[in-house]
């Protein structure tokens, strides 16, 4: 399952960067004509066994506003965010460029999603991610660009209820889910909205 899996993560990867070009350009003009540069915000994530790597995503949020560090609440969050920003952020093109991470091997099409070491947990009864139970069971496989977690929990979810939902898809991985979370993202992306 995992090399099987890993091959088509690379295949799929791949192919999508370079279909998606076009988009790319498309994206980089219309942040720059709207706020300036720069395009890119590069951010800290937990991986695989722990290990900590980077995604890019296309800035959605003021050019002032981005330092790689989590915001500390909702409405923080959504009064930085630009009007381009918020189409992409709606549509998840904002996640575009961590098809260079899936290509990598940091991350991979379904999986947990790879949480910001240091982010701090709101509305929780945790201090720290590492003490929500069973949390780093999760991390015993590589991140991913959408999973359980991202498609049926809410938002507001806390932490904890997340990590359940991750367990779960570890329990139960196989080409048929996968294949089922990636349908319905593309559903979620076409009809529905992420934010």
């Amino acid at each position: 399952m995992r090399i099987s899996k890993r091959i088509c993560d690379v295949i799929l990867s791949g192919t999508g960067l370079v279909l998606s070009l076009p988009v790319w350009a498309l994206s980089a003009v219309v942040i720059v004509m709207e706020s300036g540069g720069p395009i890119f915000i590069k951010q800290k994530r937990m991986g695989k066994s722990g290990k900590i790597f980077y995604v890019l995503k296309f800035r959605s949020m003021g050019k002032d506003t981005h330092n790689g560090a989590p915001m500390k609440n909702k409405d923080e969050y959504h009064s930085h965010v630009t009007k381009v920003g918020k189409i992409m952020r709606a549509t998840a093109m904002d996640e575009l460029p961590q098809l260079l991470s899936i290509f990598k091997g940091d991350m991979s099409f379904v999986g947990p999603r790879p949480f910001h070491p240091d982010v701090e947990i709101i509305g929780s009864k945790y201090e720290s991610l590492e003490k929500v139970p069973d949390f780093s069971k999760r991390t015993s496989v590589r991140p991913g660009l959408t999973g359980i977690a991202q498609i049926f929990a809410s938002k507001e979810a806390k932490t904890e209820h997340k990590v359940k939902y991750d367990l779960l898809y570890i329990k139960k991985q196989c080409f048929m889910l996968d294949a089922k979370l990636v349908l319905l993202s593309f559903y979620v992306t076409l009809f529905g909205k992420w934010e």
